[in-house]
């Protein structure tokens, strides 16, 4: 059973939303205060955090912060209505997805389940299963035993989402990837016009892999299609 870990201070919505995740077969814990749920989700004891960005004692962007310097786990945010910056913030600190206040527990639920269905990556050192051969292409090394990226060697740590997408580009290196392909087989779920989350990820990914050799951007966008990322003909995908 998925282990769901929920950190909010609204005592009413916390009570509703576990009942629902546990009637659909999700095991829920629930915090009500920042410093502690900072702690619960460092535990390691579950597979997906729900976070509330407005907390008490510490607020959730700062909690995902500290977070994402010791774990890689997968968090949905909860932001208000109409706070863009808080959603675009919270995908730039590392965050795989946001649901906005007021929303549906069938909502909430969806975006769950799809999370879960990504492999998550695992910080340096730990283990996981391996999937497949690596990618080798230009200078950027994709291990999937490790679930590793490496640019001429050094590490470069991404999340589950950054990781996927990624593989997705790779794999279609030369050839337009668009943003409905990456809505569906990246984040699992169905593009929203108004959506900026792609936009987020794929500006983070680029920072962290910086250029190419050349000088070019990896990550090239085209207008109204997608993205493409750009190789030499001397690499190889396997």
């Amino acid at each position: 059973m998925d282990r769901i870990l929920i950190i909010d201070d609204d005592v009413e919505m916390c009570t509703m939303l576990k009942e629902y995740l546990e009637s659909e077969g999700l095991e829920t814990e629930v915090v009500h205060e920042g410093t502690e749920g900072l702690n619960r989700a460092l535990s390691g004891q579950h597979d997906l955090i729900v976070l509330d960005v407005m907390l008490p004692g510490i607020s959730g962007l700062d909690l995902l912060r500290q977070l994402r310097s010791e774990s890689a786990a997968r968090v949905v945010l909860l932001t208000a209505r109409g706070e863009e910056v808080d959603r675009i913030v919270g995908l730039e600190v590392g965050a795989d997805d946001y649901v906005s206040k007021p929303f549906s527990p069938r909502e909430l639920l969806a975006r769950i389940r799809a999370i879960l269905r990504r492999p998550v990556t695992d910080l340096p050192g730990k283990r996981t299963v391996p999937r497949t051969a690596p990618i080798l292409l230009n200078d950027i090394e994709m291990d999937f035993g490790t679930r590793m990226v490496r640019r001429n060697g050094k590490p470069i740590i991404l999340t589950a989402v950054e990781f996927n997408l990624l593989e997705l580009l790779l794999r279609s290196a030369g050839r337009v990837v668009t943003r409905e392909q990456v809505a569906e087989l990246v984040l699992g779920r169905n593009l929203n016009s108004f959506d900026r989350s792609i936009d987020v990820h794929v500006s983070k990914l680029r920072r962290k892999l910086g250029n190419l050799p050349s000088g070019e951007e990896r990550i090239r966008s085209i207008r109204s299609a997608g993205y493409m990322y750009l190789y030499t003909s001397r690499s190889r995908t396997d």
